[in-house]
């Protein structure tokens, strides 16, 4: 998961496989002091939640379990055991949401109490639905684990049977299903079990974690689909957290108030996060809020943790601009893997229970929020540097920092001994950029490759049949910058300085035009405003725009230049100050003639403009 300080994990520096992906060298060619990680001390755990596994002869006995959580099975081995289990539970049915790149089947169990397997019986029921995923990151199994336990009780066992009685419950127990079974025990080196575990990103190497706005992979595509069809109460994103040591074993958290829901962020903070902290800690778990891995300093937690606000490229801060519950659960990777599973569990069944009571109240903050219509729209957050700092209480691990002679600087190293310390707390919920609504994008033609991701995100949309000139502002794309030296996530980022320009365009038969009064119209703006960190134009779905077509060869523009300045005062003093104050301009005389080339009516006017239009 993305971590202000992730980047460091210092107290296993000297492990040369920190960072490294799986190699073709055989293992056994590897050290062994280069194939074990050095973990930091174990506190004991002995939670209530223990209970909740079976006996080793209990028939329905999960592969987890049977192995004392030391394992978690396969992709063939999940699938066989989940069809013995819907085999023998009438309430259950395994549906496909599609192929992997590798042709492998997204399984989606649907639990119904009444033998109802369609959204449209769904809706008509009217009990909520709780949606959990698990397995974005397959190394981060523990949701899988967990769900096998929970459909089983819910079934075949009968412990936990009334949840069905309140809600229906949808659970994809391994979402990237390639990543998943490239598994082996050199997976994540910052985590205590299962013994082997898959790979975070999927087989084209991308992170489906950072594709809910830009969709590239066939994998989001049809989960984005099925967030559609089956259109959840709540959705639930299981993972495990990496980073720095304390004393929490699960969190959770969600886009807060500052975001584009503060009616449902209001719910999850009033009535779900206090249900579920009680519950979990009912059953032996030290439960906090996802902000707690992020340390402002890596090596110093008494410089405080900054909270942050999620953006569309991931679960919940999609699930927050599309007016989604969305809660992102974080098992901490240092506890054993039995109380991670054991942990998910007594979270899920909590959502399930906790939503089911609120039902009403939470389908009432949805409404709020997708009818808000909000004039402006934030595109990013930031922390306020005039607000005041807050002072939280945390559950940490003590540490120390002590010289490194691998690294040159310094590591921190935790001790195992629980502490409670005073930090400071800095909140990333002030808006750093935002647009104001327009009342609808267009789009030309040319451009209609994004029509299918529209259609994929449920954002409405309508086609022109004729020709249509329409008064609209545009951007001019300035300052265009390659943010990453090396792709990121399959694509170069870019950053650029949009400014607005009044225009009449022509829109050509078979243009969109997108309305923003619509439940998904804050979706559509996130994704149509250049200024937004998960635009398309910053995914680079807009690169062409910046390409130059046309040109003047140097014998005509220098002449044609050398009149401009003699009739041109203006002009010629605007020069000198350039060359002036500009060194690279003043040392290139490409960028001289094109300076001059920008300045008579030959230029390609449409040259950085970007094409899609805002109707005000």
């Amino acid at each position: 998961m993305k971590r202000f300080f992730c980047l460091i994990l210092v107290w296993i520096a000297a492990s040369p496989l920190l960072g490294a992906e799986p190699s073709a060298t055989p293992v056994s060619q590897f050290s062994e002091a280069a194939s074990q990680a050095i973990l930091p001390p174990l506190v004991p755990w002995n939670g209530k939640s223990r209970t909740l596994a079976v006996s080793k002869n209990d028939p329905w006995i999960t592969p987890s379990e049977k192995s004392d959580f030391r394992l978690s099975p396969s992709y063939d081995e999940t699938v066989i055991w989940l069809r013995k289990l819907v085999a023998a539970a009438p309430e259950l049915k395994m549906i496909s949401l599609g192929k992997s790149p590798e042709g492998r089947d997204i399984w989606m169990v649907v639990a119904s109490r009444e033998k109802q397997f369609t959204p449209e019986q769904f809706r008509k029921n009217g009990k909520p639905t709780i949606f959990a995923q698990a397995g974005i990151h397959p190394g981060e199994i523990d949701g899988k684990d967990a769900g096998l336990m929970l459909l089983r009780d819910m079934t075949v066992r009968g412990t936990k049977k009334e949840l069905l009685d309140r809600a229906n419950f949808l659970f994809v127990p391994i979402f990237n299903v390639d990543g998943h079974e490239r598994s082996s025990k050199f997976g994540r080196v910052n985590q205590r079990g299962p013994e082997k575990m898959g790979w975070r990103t999927n087989s084209k190497n991308l992170n489906l974690n950072r594709d809910y706005a830009k969709i590239d992979t066939p994998e989001m595509e049809e989960m984005v689909r099925a967030l559609n069809q089956w259109q959840p109460d709540l959705y639930l994103d299981l993972h495990v957290t990496d980073g720095a040591d304390y004393q929490y074993d699960i969190t959770f958290g969600f886009n807060g108030t500052g975001g584009h829901s503060p009616a449902i962020a209001n719910w999850l903070e009033k009535t779900f996060t206090p249900a579920v902290t009680n519950d979990l800690a009912a059953m032996g778990h030290i439960p906090g809020s996802t902000d707690v891995a992020n340390w402002i300093d890596p090596l110093d937690l008494s410089k405080g943790i900054r909270t942050w606000l999620s953006d569309p490229r991931f679960s919940n801060g999609y699930g927050d601009v599309r007016h989604l519950p969305t809660v992102l659960v974080e098992m901490h990777s240092l506890k054993p893997y039995n109380q991670r599973v054991l942990g998910t569990y007594v979270l899920l069944e909590s959502a399930i229970r906790t939503t089911a009571t609120g039902i009403s109240s939470l389908r009432q903050a949805v409404e709020a929020d997708r009818k808000a219509n909000a004039p402006t729209i934030p595109l990013s957050w930031d922390v306020d540097p005039n607000a005041p700092v807050e002072t939280i209480e945390y559950k940490a691990i003590e540490s120390r920092t002590v010289p490194s002679a691998i690294s040159g600087g310094l590591r921190i190293e935790f001790n195992g001994k629980p502490v409670t310390m005073k930090i400071p707390c800095q909140r990333g919920n002030h808006v750093s950029a935002s647009a104001a609504r327009p009342k609808a994008y267009w789009i030309p033609p040319a451009w209609n490759e994004l029509a299918a991701r529209l259609q994929i995100h449920g954002i409405q949309f309508e086609r022109t049949t004729e020709p249509r000139d329409v008064k609209v502002s545009m951007y001019r794309l300035e300052e265009m910058k390659l943010q990453p030296e090396q792709p990121f996530e399959g694509r170069f980022q870019i950053t650029v300085k949009p400014i607005a320009e009044e225009k009449t365009e022509h829109y050509p038969a078979g243009s969109l035009r997108i309305p923003t009064n619509q439940p998904l119209g804050d979706l559509a703006v996130i994704l149509f405003e250049p200024a937004s960190p998960d635009s398309f134009v910053q995914w680079g779905f807009f690169n062409e725009v910046f390409q130059h077509t046309e040109y003047i060869e140097g014998y005509i523009l220098e002449p044609m230049a050398e009149r401009m300045l003699a009739g041109d005062p203006k002009l010629a003093e605007e020069f000198r100050q350039k060359l002036a104050t500009d060194e690279t301009f003043r040392a290139s005389s490409t960028e001289r003639l094109r300076w001059f080339y920008s300045k008579t009516p030959f230029i390609d006017e449409r040259w950085k403009l970007y094409p899609v239009g805002r109707e005000e």
